[in-house]
């Protein structure tokens, strides 16, 4: 009876690229050729949901991660060079941020700590909330997709656990950059060489494993092993949760505060729009050498308008239009103002508060001074917060005016029409007192006024720049600056030398858009986010550097999605694990490379080949001997680290002349790791070249393996911790679920049944792909309840069963 159950297998459309098991969850992650992201659940492998390119992300997802806690998923795209957060249970997309260079491989990691300090931390984190009101949830925006709906708990939602968890980013040219809960950037390193392969942050904080493939114009390709000394971040490990977990939420707030301003500019927009329906029309379409203004200054002094202007009012205006102006121009005005006040104000004070915490971290040198935390750079970020602030005050003092003015306008516009059409007046709406009149005056002075310099570069002839203005991202000053001449204190510090340039108080920039001043803000707030990710990244130096082997040309063509060699963190043990196959050189050998996290360490037996020149059906444990001559000969395809003391392959037949035969395999590893034969490397010369005194271990799999029937299987991903494995095919498109725990219960009739019936669903692919899209609506595919067997989570269980 053959070992592992399988409870799931599907031909899918598109070829596969990467598939990533969730680790907490009975989930499994794919991305394919279409830069569609599709969530899979082990129960006969239903589809959860699909989230599909989009001019957001991309279409070119070039690796995945889970986050440790298997609530969150970042996936990288590569042709919009971008890092994207998502959420597992909705597939919405909670945060995506830019990098330098396609990332082409990405490890997320959760320290592993159980100092009191963190949990102290955490509880000064939360005193925040006693001081700082909820952030209002954002209305939604036509453009602005994330964060379109937040709400003032998204950010602890984002950070997940008070364990610092890192996400770490490599690409190219030695890109490799390090990201605090996967938001805020702490470390950029640089001096690495050549492509990242794969990469590993050990759980103490102590080193980098990075797997790099050199190129080089007169040879193949190199593959290296890299060991970074990360010891800043293991010895500073409380200070820097404290700064990862205060920049992240600047970082948000900063997130918020600009969506905030896209919403404002869509409700001008729509004021905008309004004027260029009705008012920009009808100003544009008096012909007489009399200016509109001039006339309604007639209309307003002596009650009677021209017989032009009457006609002008009634038929192209008319007393209904004026009165829908009114109520939209006055229902834009007062949610711009709302979100000055709600969410401007508050996402600034709360900017101050976190930004003051900061610089008070950074005073105290001793702590977070090596993290690069200066307290000018700070200082200067809350001067430039303090400004902002300024500024949106400023603009809801010319909102207000707007306002007053706008209505004294349409109500004395409303009055004087209703006059002309001989209609009823209120009572209420007939009252106009002195200072109405002043505010129709300033009206029209201001809004029909025939300053070129305050026309609408688009020719029009209405100018309601007053408050847009403040709303432009353009970097030329106010066109109509506010009047500060009566203002008491503007006099008072203009006229004390003390006052006028005291670092107390906050610059203004009087002629400035609240644009301009957001951009002087954030680049000030960016300054003091960059500056740890340099010094820290600075502090990064190479322990290790390992020359494996080179890759032979005629591998070019094949996959490198999940080509060895693969990286392992082993956090019991501290230590890190590489396993690669040299099949030029020895194409029946597994090699394991054992490195400690501290690289100050070493440890015997750090490197070992697994012979693969094993009987099939042999035990180490067996009290038999094994037997003098070898059954088979296998290469391995691919590898994967199951648990700490097990690894899963997948390997080939060598005797086999089609070279169809696959096994998929879980082999020990207790033996070949207690094994005490040291490796003299020299490190001159490149692994391949001195494979001859590398210590040797026999390994056998006994009954804990699977011949792979009717699939060509290439490649596997594992989760030791559900105990699941996927197999996939080498034409990326194949796929089968194990259990890797149980054994197969159905007798072979059922098997046959199986595969005639995968040939079937194989011929209806196509129909499906059609049916297929038509079901997922909003990235998600609603399904009724499946009854697959398997382990099941919360994870929206009624959801997703695939059609395929």
């Amino acid at each position: 009876m053959p070992a592992f159950r399988q409870v799931g297998e599907k031909q899918l459309p598109n070829p596969i690229l990467y598939m990533a098991w969730c680790p907490k969850r009975d989930l499994i992650a794919l991305a394919n050729t279409t830069g569609e992201l599709l969530l899979h659940r082990l129960a006969n492998f239903h589809r959860v949901w699909s989230l599909p390119p989009n001019e957001n992300t991309g279409k070119e997802i070039t690796s995945l991660a889970w986050r440790p806690d298997g609530k969150v998923l970042a996936f990288s795209v590569g042709d919009t060079k971008q890092v994207v957060l998502c959420d597992a249970e909705k597939a919405e997309i909670l945060h995506l941020f830019p990098v330098e260079y396609p990332a082409s491989c990405m490890h997320w990691m959760e320290v592993q700590d159980d100092s009191s300090t963190l949990t102290s931390f955490s509880e000064s984190e939360d005193e925040s909330s006693r001081f700082l009101p909820k952030l209002p949830t954002l209305p939604k925006s036509t453009t602005s997709k994330i964060f379109s709906e937040e709400k003032s708990e998204e950010v602890t939602n984002l950070l997940g656990e008070v364990r610092l968890n890192i996400l770490v980013v490599g690409g190219p040219s030695g890109f490799v950059e390090l990201y605090a809960y996967g938001l805020y950037k702490i470390a950029t390193l640089s001096g690495i060489l050549g492509t990242c392969r794969s990469l590993g942050l050990s759980s103490d904080l102590k080193s980098l494993s990075v797997i790099t493939e050199i190129r080089s114009t007169d040879d193949n390709p190199e593959i290296r092993y890299i060991q970074l000394d990360t010891g800043l971040l293991s010895s500073c490990l409380p200070e820097l949760t404290k700064m990862a977990r205060k920049f992240t939420h600047i970082s948000t707030l900063l997130q918020y505060l600009r969506v905030s301003l896209t919403c404002m500019c869509e409700a001008w927009e729509e004021i905008l729009m309004q004027m260029d329906l009705r008012l920009t029309k009808f100003v544009q379409e008096k012909n007489t050498s009399t200016q509109v203004q001039d006339e309604f200054l007639e209309l307003l002094l002596w009650g009677h308008a021209s017989p032009e202007l009457q006609a002008l009012l009634m038929n192209q205006l008319t007393v209904k239009g004026l009165k829908m102006l009114g109520q939209s121009i006055d229902s834009s005005y007062s949610s711009i103002q709302k979100l000055v006040i709600s969410h401007l104000q508050s996402g600034s004070e709360a900017l101050l508060y976190h930004l003051s915490e900061v610089k008070g971290m950074a005073l105290w040198k001793q702590k977070f001074q090596p993290l690069g935390l200066d307290p000018s750079d700070i200082e200067d970020a809350i001067v430039a917060v303090g400004s902002f602030t300024l500024k949106a005050s400023e603009l809801l003092q010319v909102i207000d005016k707007s306002m007053k003015n706008f209505k004294a306008f349409f109500r004395w516009l409303y009055v004087a029409m209703l006059r002309m059409s001989e209609d009823h007046v209120p009572p209420e709406l007939n009252k106009m007192t002195q200072k109405d009149l002043a505010f129709v005056a300033d009206f029209l002075s201001e809004h029909f006024s025939a300053n070129e310099e305050l026309f609408d570069r688009k020719g029009k002839y209405f100018n309601v720049e007053r408050v847009g203005q403040y709303l432009k991202d353009e970097d030329e000053d106010l066109v109509s600056p506010p009047n500060m001449d009566g203002n008491q204190w503007v006099t008072f510090v203009k006229q004390s030398t003390h006052l006028k340039d005291s670092p107390l108080l906050f610059p203004t920039y009087p002629q400035k858009s609240l644009h301009f001043v957001k951009r002087l803000m954030e680049a000030s707030i960016d300054l003091c986010l960059q500056k740890p990710a340099a010094v820290i990244g600075d502090s990064v130096k190479q322990a290790v550097c390992l020359r494996l082997y080179t890759v032979p040309e005629s591998s070019e063509n094949t996959p490198r999605l999940f080509e060895l060699p693969s990286l392992w963190n082993d956090k019991k043990a501290a230590m890190h694990y590489v396993v690669f196959c040299m099949p030029e050189i020895s194409p029946s050998k597994i090699y394991i490379l054992r490195r400690p996290t501290d690289p100050n360490r070493s440890v015997p037996n750090g490197l070992v080949a697994l012979n693969l020149n094993t009987p099939l059906n042999s035990s180490i444990d067996d009290e038999t001997p094994a037997p003098a001559s070898v059954d088979y000969s296998y290469s391995c395809l691919d590898a994967r680290f199951y648990d700490d003391e097990t690894l899963t392959v997948v390997l080939r037949r060598l005797e086999d002349d089609e070279n169809k035969m696959r096994v998929l395999a879980q082999l020990p590893l207790n033996s070949a790791m207690s094994w005490d034969e040291e490796f003299s490397w020299d490190l001159s010369l490149r692994l391949e070249q001195q494979t001859e005194g590398i210590p040797v271990q026999g390994v056998a799999w006994g009954n804990q393996s699977r011949e792979m029937d009717n699939i060509s299987a290439q490649f596997v991903a594992v989760n030791g911790i559900r105990k699941v494995a996927c197999v996939l095919s080498a034409n990326l498109r194949h796929v089968r679920v194990f259990e890797m725990d149980a054994e197969e219960e159905e007798d072979e009739e059922e098997r046959a049944d199986e595969s005639q019936e995968m040939s079937s669903d194989q011929d209806r692919i196509e129909d499906t792909k059609t049916n297929e899209s038509d079901a997922v609506e909003g990235g998600r595919v609603e399904d009724a309840q499946v009854s697959g067997q398997g382990p099941r989570d919360s994870l929206d269980d009624t959801a997703g069963s695939d059609t395929l």
